[in-house]
């Protein structure tokens, strides 16, 4: 009896390890998403992921990171913490170019053409760095604002690529998908981990 109840612990025990280390990343479309971003000796937690499409093709799939879990969007686009947009790309049909595009369009749609010149300076930066080399797909940028440089840092393939200045370019920018107008509405959900 008391061999069989120690067996049962280390099953248990063993089943558990196993699940946690299952969790360490997840897979949408056979794009691996982190559990966890590393950044300033922090380490952001994912809170939802999604994949983008247009004209019925994937284009990139898209994971939010954060230093507390939230699923109201107005909270996160306010907060001045830590955190990370994760894109990676899935079609070979997108080009530096395009996403540099894609990425204006959604920041038109987010705060509106009126307010774009306020970040004319910072979009500009965005696209230089952006086009500074080819896209290609799998390519992995990590878009993470740093509450304490007020900056997002763009990471290409975990290189440093260039940094933009500004909460108020992060809110727009992080806007692009979290706001009252986002380029996808089931994307924002799915990163505010409200699709199950």
């Amino acid at each position: 009896m008391k061999n069989s109840i120690t067996l049962l612990l280390i099953l248990m025990l063993t089943l558990c390890a196993a699940t946690g280390k299952a969790q360490e990343k997840f897979s949408i479309n056979g794009v691996s998403v982190p559990r966890t971003i590393d950044f300033e000796n922090q380490k952001l937690q994912l809170n939802g992921f999604g994949s983008r499409t247009t004209f019925w093709t994937e284009v990139y799939v898209q994971a939010l990171y954060l230093t507390v879990l939230s699923e109201d969007a107005k909270d996160i686009l306010d907060s001045d913490t830590n955190m990370g947009i994760r894109l990676q790309v899935t079609s070979a049909l997108v080009s530096s170019q395009k996403l540099s595009k894609s990425l204006h369009k959604g920041m038109t749609k987010s705060i509106g053409e009126e307010n774009l010149d306020k970040f004319k300076n910072q979009l500009d930066l965005l696209e230089k760095i952006l086009n500074r080399e080819a896209t290609v797909e799998n390519d992995a940028f990590n878009l993470i604002y740093s509450s304490t440089e007020k900056s997002i840092l763009v990471y290409k393939n975990n290189q440093l690529e260039g940094k933009i200045q500004g909460f108020d370019f992060k809110k727009a920018f992080f806007g692009i998908w979290l706001s009252e107008n986002p380029v996808d509405l089931e994307l924002k959900e799915a990163l505010l981990g409200k699709v199950k």
